[in-house]
């Protein structure tokens, strides 16, 4: 039997991504930030937007539970489906440094494999890997969700940190130690970093 695939055809557009980046003054990457629940991902990403809005640059954030309540919500926490919510928004996030835009991506994604395999669909310097490092008893401690108290409860299973691991970055692109700096501290890191890798 056909693959419904074999009868598809790549359209090249007559615009591109070069002309998309010189029209916003900027290039497009997509800034991902991974960490256990709690470590401040959607803090630390939400700020940086607000910065790079300030600077008058192009930008998107992709946030992963209004992604579950929208695009996602047909996927549970399995680690089949963990999987492919990453491998959804790596194809959106591929989509939005196509249209010239710096994308944030706030989201555990726990498993080293997927967030390599996002890594791989985009080209040099289109994936900053931000690895949000906070001890889990940091966590557990802020638990701004009470994930963490139902999950010790046994009423979440397979929650990453307690029942279900979370493989550390090996070589990211930034680290933040969001339990030891400040907020702004750590989001002038990741502008100083995208200015000194051409980025803005």
């Amino acid at each position: 039997m056909t693959k419904p695939s074999a009868n598809l055809f790549w359209h090249e557009a007559e615009v591109t991504k070069t002309s998309r980046q010189e029209q916003k003054g900027h290039r497009s990457t997509v800034i991902w930030f991974t960490g256990l629940s709690g470590a401040g991902k959607s803090t630390i990403a939400n700020a940086v937007e607000q910065r790079l809005a300030q600077e008058q640059k192009h930008t998107y954030l992709l946030d992963g539970d209004n992604i579950r309540l929208g695009l996602n919500k047909g996927l549970g926490f399995s680690e089949q489906d963990r999987k492919e919510n990453i491998r959804r928004i790596g194809e959106v996030s591929k989509l939005f440094v196509d249209a010239g835009v710096i994308v944030a991506t706030a989201f555990i994604s726990p498993f080293r494999e997927d967030r390599d395999s996002v890594r791989a669909l985009l080209g040099k310097n289109e994936f900053i890997e931000v690895y949000v490092r906070c001890s889990i008893e940091e966590c557990e401690q802020r638990d701004p969700k009470g994930l963490y108290k139902k999950a010790r409860a046994g009423e979440i299973p397979e929650f990453t940190g307690i029942s279900s691991p979370y493989e550390e970055p090996n070589q990211p692109e930034l680290v933040l130690d969001s339990d030891k700096e400040s907020v702004d501290v750590l989001v002038e890191k990741v502008i100083a970093y995208l200015k000194a890798n051409q980025i803005i």
